[in-house]
């Protein structure tokens, strides 16, 4: 049923009307003709009988309310990641530690509120302290109330606090200890038994810049990442274990080169930690001659990367061993990967050379590609060249002025990239060395039986 407004005579009535379905018809009857709409419109009798009605019709009344924005609106909030997340707080030992380590010291707010909403807010947010404070309005968490964004930023204050001189043992020469250093310690701790053992842990490092004023400390100017030399930057490392569980994190000043931390972190995480056995596993941004030399000296099992390019022990002898490959089949992002490993010793030091036929032959169609859209160039003129890395490589000067393709370079020896080598086990098949197929690198002589680690060193899923 519905209510029509029926014109007749000039006149507008108001009448309540049923639809009947009569075999394939639908007929309208009349229920009742309430009167003239007009008289009912201006005598209310109309308002007071919807009313009436209404009482027996709320949600036909609430969703016109909202069409109308007549509804009055109240707050909502999600309770789902914080219902989940502050399950997994209590079991890791976040919310103990902090309360333990804070207990002594008078805040004068919740601090471990303060930590776990900036952490629930990078983990599903993200941004800054003063972002969190507006974004935890559509969201419930428990004890944050009585917190402003200046609570927000004395808690970030605490964590970075640097740690008295007495407890400055094992300290990088990048970065104090502090506070922060020793809730990640206290963390290891409450997760670890008997059976624990932290053996294998990989290290990634990245750049994070940032605009405006502040951080004289760790603000300087270094290599971007992000492709932003002209701002200031701090350098993040994150370390994790075989098994993919963060350990701990450092941050450095944004001029520090990777090559002189791996050394630091090693020494610092061994006395942090207590770890008797230490791998080093790394990729050739890591690695330097030093480097390697230190880890000679303190007799530390390693395996590492090589610079191809720049190895001329790596490309003239280990790359040509004339020792049969082994044939490889392993799963990369739900595809099947044929690969081919041998192991080469040299100079008492064990490389693992693998190859990759995939990449290869996308290798060898870049290299046409780019040859063919070289000689082109080359016909037009060479100044457009000088500035293309791509073009670079195939390139040698004729002249002052003047550049032509080398044939050395293009040819199918040089094209090496199609028969050289990945680097030392699977672990590191998803970092790319000097071409696009091409890595190998010393395993340690002292590394004892080949295992086999079966997470990349850089993973997505780490």
């Amino acid at each position: 049923m519905y209510f029509r407004r029926k014109r007749s005579g000039g006149r507008a009535y108001l009448q309540i009307v049923e639809s009947r379905r009569e075999g394939d018809q639908v007929r309208q009857q009349v229920i009742a003709t309430l009167g003239r709409y007009e008289d009912l419109k201006a005598s209310g009798q109309l308002e007071r009988l919807l009313r009436s009605g209404a009482r027996f019709a709320e949600q036909a009344m609430v969703l016109g309310a909202l069409d109308d924005d007549t509804a009055v609106r109240i707050a909502s909030r999600r309770i789902g990641p914080v219902l989940v997340f502050e399950r997994l707080w209590e079991e890791t030992g976040c919310r103990a530690v902090i309360e333990e380590l804070s207990g002594g010291r008078k805040h004068g707010f919740a601090l471990e509120r303060a930590v776990f909403l900036t952490v629930l807010h990078r983990l599903f947010g993200g941004g800054s302290d003063r972002a969190a404070d507006r974004w935890r309005e559509d969201y419930a968490v428990a004890g944050t109330d009585g917190l402003d964004l200046h609570h927000l930023y004395r808690a970030m204050a605490w964590l970075g606090e640097e740690l008295p001189a007495k407890e400055q043992d094992g300290r990088t020469p990048f970065a104090p200890r502090c506070l922060k250093d020793v809730v990640e310690e206290r963390l290891f701790d409450h997760r670890r038994d008997l059976l624990t053992r932290l053996d294998l842990v990989f290290m990634d490092t990245t750049s994070l810049y940032f605009e405006g004023a502040g951080g004289q400390t760790l603000g300087q100017h270094g290599y971007s990442k992000d492709h932003r030399p002209d701002l200031r930057q701090m350098i993040l490392a994150v370390v994790i274990d075989g098994d993919g569980r963060p350990v701990c994190s450092e941050m450095w000043p944004g001029n520090t080169a990777d090559v002189t931390t791996l050394i630091p972190v090693v020494e610092r995480l061994r006395r942090r930690f207590a770890i008797a056995r230490v791998c080093v596993v790394a990729d050739r941004g890591l690695i330097s001659a030093e480097t390697l030399a230190e880890l000679e000296a303190r007799r530390l099992l390693y395996i590492l990367g090589v610079r191809e390019r720049t190895d001329k022990l790596v490309r003239e002898l280990v790359l040509d061993d004339p020792a049969p490959f082994v044939p490889l089949v392993m799963s990369k992002r739900g595809k099947q990967v044929d690969y081919e490993a041998k192991a080469v010793m040299l100079a008492g030091r064990r490389y693992i050379v693998c190859r990759n036929h995939q990449e290869a032959q996308k290798d060898a169609a870049d290299r046409i590609s780019i040859l063919a859209a070289l000689e082109r160039q080359l016909a037009k003129g060479d100044k457009a060249l000088i500035g293309n890395t791509g073009y670079r490589r195939y390139l040698k000067t004729i002249s002052d002025e003047h550049f032509a393709i080398d044939a050395a370079k293009s040819s199918k020896r040089r094209s090496s990239t199609e028969s050289s080598c990945c680097a030392p086990t699977p672990i590191s098949t998803r970092s790319k060395p000097c071409s696009a197929t091409n890595t190998c690198g010393p395993w340690s002589k002292r590394s004892g039986p080949r295992n086999i680690c079966s997470r990349p060193a850089r993973s997505s899923t780490s």
